[in-house]
């Protein structure tokens, strides 16, 4: 049967792919890099306008079902673009455009091909958009595959650099085993239910519908499919791929990693737990509440031995995807406040650490020009780097020294403390109250780095080490395009301080 395919509700993706296959034919005539960096930027500003015109209309779905759920129920469709879907949506190409801003100088110091770089950074978005719009199993996973599949390739693009090499095959292997987990369990949701698609999934699963033999079957495949997410937003135990590949790629790179693919693999994860397994609770609600204790705890206690910048925020990423997951632990009641959470602190999450990392990347630039070694390699981001970058560049000092505390969830970073009220309350609310205790516990920890760190920032380097010795290099502001990601990024984050509400009631008004 043929059926319309409504271009409206796909635009976002469409806009995308158009402009990935404009980039390889434009490198493969020679364009200017700067030409494929605006084409590039350009394709995520027009597709990130195209959400916003969505925004204004109604809930659009497309590739449905030719019969009806139940009664005068919708059909059942996969791929929808209703107000969540455009929500992270718009999160993921906001985070994405400054992606591509941090991205212009790190392509032209490290070599990197221009063209390729852009291509499979678009790819990966456009599988992050699919991601967050699919209703069905089977477009989940091969949207989830288009974000990860062109991550490899980025992750090990600066040619002939062994770490980088390493950490892509690490990413690979894991990425591999977490896809293979994820289709087993879905092939024993579909034998269980025989369905795909997510209303029918729920559906299926309602108490009376499923015979008695058939619930452990279902119970198991739910549980993998809660495995496979878990690879994706590194938790814990599914974690140890994270330090290694956030140390070994290109910082760019890594930022989206951080902000972009772990966004739309909790878009993911809430919306299979929301819209196909709610009737599970019971079974998932346990297993996350575990995976969160475990995850926030070890992410922090990891974080605190951390000696350089990267790996420090991957520890911290880890440890924030804990905080992400708490809320989800409530099972079944009341859900859509808890997935209202968990977007709520994901949208506030990436304006926080996409600003530290625009910081990192300004530092080691600015680090860059005054060694000699970085051109063998070297990376300029220790902790201890960062001393005295009060004195050389107060206002991107002010800047981290923000980024931090939002991370701290001190004032004055009021958007982090909302955050974490947000999914402290949620907890709460669900009577999870152990899973709250634990994460008031960690959030003290998590004060330790984040301040240690920040207080660096305004202490004088030692000896030779630190900015004072890269000499004038080290005092040059950063390209103009991480300025004006460091610039989006804290203007962002002070508005979200002052009027953090703005996040909340736009998440309870989609969830």
């Amino acid at each position: 049967m043929i059926q319309g395919i409504d271009y409206a509700a796909i635009a976002p993706p469409l806009i995308l792919a158009v402009a990935a296959l404009g980039v390889l034919l434009a490198d493969a005539f020679d364009v200017p890099r700067r030409i494929i960096g605006l084409l590039s930027g350009g394709s995520l500003a027009i597709a990130l306008l195209s959400v916003v015109l969505l925004a204004t209309g109604d809930r659009r779905a497309t590739f449905c079902l030719p019969g009806q759920l139940r009664g005068n129920g919708p059909r059942s469709c996969s791929y929808v673009a209703d107000d969540f879907t455009l929500l992270f949506q718009g999160i993921v190409l906001a985070a994405a455009v400054v992606v591509v801003l941090l991205s212009v100088k790190e392509i032209a110091d490290s070599s990197m091909p221009v063209g390729e770089y852009h291509f499979l950074l678009l790819s990966a978005i456009i599988g992050a958009l699919t991601l967050v719009a699919a209703r069905d199993l089977i477009l989940l996973v091969v949207a989830l595959e288009t974000l990860s599949l062109p991550v490899f390739a980025l992750v090990a693009l600066r040619r002939y650099d062994g770490v980088a090499s390493e950490a892509s095959l690490k990413l690979f292997l894991v990425s591999v085993v977490s896809a293979a987990i994820m289709l087993f369990g879905i092939s024993l949701v579909y034998g269980a239910t025989g369905a795909m698609h997510l209303d029918r999934i729920a559906l299926a699963l309602q108490d009376g519908r499923l015979p008695s033999d058939l619930k452990p079957v279902a119970a198991a495949g739910i549980v993998l499919v809660l495995v496979g997410f878990g690879f994706k937003v590194a938790a814990v135990p599914f974690h140890f791929w994270a330090p290694d590949v956030y140390q070994g790629a290109p910082l760019p790179v890594a930022a989206f990693l951080s902000v972009v693919s772990k966004a739309a693999g909790f878009a993911g994860l809430a919306i299979v737990l929301a819209l196909g397994f709610p009737a599970y609770g019971d079974v998932w609600g346990p297993l996350i509440g575990i995976l969160a204790a475990v995850t926030m705890t070890l992410g922090n206690l990891m974080a605190l031995r951390q000696r350089t910048a990267i790996r420090l925020l991957a520890w911290s990423s880890i440890a924030q995807s804990g905080y992400m997951l708490a809320p989800l632990a409530v099972g079944e009641k009341r859900l859509p406040e808890a997935v209202a959470a968990t977007t709520a602190y994901v949208a506030l999450y990436a304006v926080m650490n996409l600003g530290a990392f625009a910081v990192v990347i300004a530092v080691s630039q600015r680090m860059a020009r005054g060694f000699a070694e970085y051109e063998s390699g070297r990376r300029w981001d220790t902790l201890d780097d960062f001393r005295g970058l009060a004195r050389t560049s107060p206002l991107t000092a002010a800047a981290l020294a923000f980024f931090l505390i939002c991370l701290a969830g001190l004032p004055p970073g009021v958007m982090g403390l909302f955050a974490k009220v947000v999914v402290f309350r949620a907890t709460v609310a669900g009577d999870v109250t152990w899973l709250a205790v634990i994460m008031a516990v960690n959030t003290v920890i998590g004060l330790y780095y984040y301040l240690a760190w920040a207080a660096r920032l305004f202490t004088a380097p030692a000896g030779a080490t630190g900015l004072r010795s890269a000499g004038r290099a080290a005092e040059l502001p950063p390209g103009l395009a991480v300025r004006s990601a460091i610039a989006a990024t804290a203007a962002g984050a002070v508005v979200l301080s002052v009027a953090p509400q703005l996040v909340l009631q736009a998440v309870s008004s989609v969830t």
